[in-house]
C-alpha cells in the first residue's frame, strides 16, 4: 500500500517510544508553545483530492536535535460527513502517524507532541510530504465516507499564525455543544481504545459529564465515532446499573473494564481519585495529585514548565500516573472535565483543589466556586508545602478544617484525612517487608510516622542511624 514510503506503516510500530538520544527533531512537544492538529470539513470545492502541502521548512531541513513549532491541518469532504464528526477525524491523527516505523505521536488538539527517529530518518523518511500521503492513504482506507482530502503540514509562516488561532476557536465550538447533557440522562458511555497501545491496560470511559483524558472526544464525539465505525477504536458501553452515584460505579463499566484490560482492571469509579480511579494512559491534558501534608489535591497542566508545590514536575508526575494503571491519589484527566459538576465528586470537587498553575485558574475561573477559587493557591502565592500550609490556613480554605492536632485523634479515613499537617509523611509505590520467611508487599503506601529512624543494612537496634 505504501511501496513508495522508505520504512514500514502498520499496526506494529503503534506504541513506539522514541527517547530524546534517537531522535532526529521534535515537532510540537512541552518545549514549544504553538502546536495544534486540526481536522475541518470543507466543500468539495475547495479541496484539491490528494495534495499534500509544507509551509515552511520541511523535515530534511530542520536542524537535528531541535524542537520546533508545528501544525497538521487535515481538509476532507464527503456527502456523508458533516461538521460534528471533526473532532473524530482529528484524533485519527494520532493512531495513523503511530502507524509509521520512526515516528511516535503523543497528545492530542493544542498539546501535540511528535518526534521523528533517527533510524527512519535516516533510510529517506525525510519529507512531510511522505508522512501526509501515509495519512491520506490510511483515512481514504478505513473511512470510505471520505471522498476528498488534503494535508497540510505547517512549522511557519503566516499560515500558522492563522491557523493556530482558528484551531482554539474550533475546539472550544465543540467543546461547549458537548455541555449541558448528563451522565443520568444517558444509558450508553462509550469506550476509547486509540491508546491502549501505549498503555495495554488503560480502560477510557467516556460520558456526557467526563471528557475522555485527552480532553479531545466528547460523549457526542464518542456517539458519532461508533456510527461512522462500528469496528473502530471508539466504541458503545451500555453502563448498566448505578453501583454508587457518588464515585461513579457502573455495573456496565465494570464489565467493560475487565473484558478490555483481560482482567487487570475490574472496578472503576469514574468520579474519584480514590478507591478505583479511573485509569490513565499518558495522552491526558492534566493531573490530579493528591498532597497528603495538607489532605487535597494539586492540579497542573502539560504547559507548566516548572516545578509543581511538591517539588515535582509534570513529567515526573505523569510517570506515577500513566501506563494504565489504578494508582489512589493520581489521576489523569482532560480540563474540560473539570467544569463538570462530576470533577473529583466523591473527594470533594473544587473544595478538595489546594493548588494550581495560574494558568488554568484563570482558565476555569468561571467554574470554580468564587470562595474556594481566593482559597486555592498558585505557583505565585506557594511554592513548596510549608508555604502552601500557610497560605491555606490564612484563606480558610474547606481543607483546613479536616487538620487535627498531634494529640487528636484521626477520624480514620484510608486517604489519611484528619492526619496533622506537621507529620513527616513518606509516599511509596512499593515496600517490601521481610520477617521470618516472609515478605509483604505494600503498593503504592502512604505512611505516617511521628519520627523516621535510617540505619545501613545490617546495623543493631543500637547501631549508628539518622533521625529524619
Amino acid at each position: 500500500m505504501f511501496e513508495d514510503i522508505p520504512v514500514e506503516v502498520g499496526l506494529i510500530h503503534e506504541g513506539e517510544r522514541i527517547r530524546k538520544e534517537d531522535m532526529h527533531v521534535e515537532l510540537g512537544g512541552p518545549k514549544v508553545p504553538g502546536k495544534f492538529e486540526l481536522v475541518l470539513v470543507r466543500d468539495p470545492g475547495a479541496i484539491t483530492d490528494g495534495s499534500v502541502r509544507v509551509v515552511g521548512p520541511d523535515l530534511d531541513m530542520l536542524e537535528p536535535g531541535k524542537s520546533y513549532q508545528f501544525g497538521i491541518l487535515i481538509e476532507v469532504s464527503g456527502e456523508k460527513l458533516e461538521e460534528d464528526l471533526e473532532g473524530v477525524l482529528e484524533r485519527r491523527i494520532h493512531e495513523y502517524c503511530n502507524y509509521i516505523q520512526g515516528v511516535m505521536h503523543l497528545n492530542q488538539r493544542y498539546d501535540i507532541w511528535v518526534r521523528i527517529g533517527k533510524k527512519s530518518f535516516s533510510k529517506g523518511l525525510k519529507s512531510f510530504r511522505q508522512i501526509g500521503s501515509v495519512l491520506i492513504g490510511l483515512y481514504r482506507n478505513e473511512l470510505p465516507i471520505i471522498e476528498k482530502i488534503q494535508v497540510t503540514f505547517l512549522t511557519g509562516g503566516d499560515e500558522f499564525d492563522t491557523y493556530y488561532p482558528m484551531a482554539r476557536e474550533r475546539y472550544e465550538a465543540r467543546d461547549s455543544r458537548a455541555r449541558g447533557l448528563s451522565d443520568e440522562e444517558v444509558d450508553t458511555f462509550y469506550g476509547c481504545a486509540l491508546c491502549q497501545s501505549f498503555a495495554p491496560s488503560h480502560i477510557c470511559v467516556i460520558t456526557p459529564q467526563r471528557y475522555a483524558n485527552c480532553g479531545a472526544i466528547s460523549w457526542f464525539d464518542g456517539r458519532a465515532a461508533a456510527r461512522m465505525d462500528p469496528e473502530g477504536p471508539i466504541f458503545p458501553i451500555a453502563k448498566g446499573e448505578c453501583i454508587d452515584p457518588e464515585s461513579g460505579e457502573y455495573t456496565g463499566v465494570n464489565e467493560h473494564a475487565r473484558k478490555r484490560s483481560m482482567g487487570e482492571v475490574d472496578r472503576i469509579w469514574l468520579y474519584s481519585a480514590f478507591g478505583y480511579p479511573h485509569t490513565s494512559c499518558g495522552c491526558f491534558e492534566a493531573i490530579a495529585f493528591y498532597i497528603p501534608e495538607v489532605e487535597g489535591f494539586g492540579i497542573v497542566h502539560r504547559r507548566f514548565s516548572g516545578p509543581t508545590v511538591n517539588g515535582l514536575a509534570f513529567s515526573t508526575l505523569a510517570d506515577s500516573t500513566a501506563g494504565g494503571r489504578q494508582i489512589e491519589g493520581f489521576h489523569g484527566l482532560s480540563l474540560e472535565y473539570m467544569r463538570s459538576v462530576k470533577f473529583l465528586k466523591a473527594d470533594g470537587g473544587w473544595s478538595a483543589v489546594v493548588w494550581m498553575p495560574s494558568e488554568i485558574k484563570e482558565l476555569l475561573g468561571s467554574v470554580i466556586p468564587a470562595d474556594v477559587s481566593r482559597a486555592i493557591a498558585t505557583e505565585n502565592d506557594a511554592g513548596d508545602i510549608p508555604t502552601l500550609q500557610a497560605f491555606l490556613k490564612e484563606m480558610n480554605h474547606p481543607v483546613v478544617g479536616r487538620w487535627v492536632s498531634p494529640e487528636e485523634p484521626a477520624p480514620g479515613r484510608d486517604s489519611g484525612q484528619g492526619r496533622s499537617p506537621e507529620h513527616p509523611v513518606m509516599t511509596i509505590g512499593e515496600l517490601p517487608l521481610s520477617s521470618g520467611g516472609v515478605t509483604i508487599i505494600l503498593k503504592n503506601a502512604k505512611i505516617y510516622a511521628e519520627k523516621i529512624i535510617i540505619r545501613p543494612a545490617g546495623a543493631g537496634k543500637t547501631g549508628g542511624g539518622k533521625d529524619a
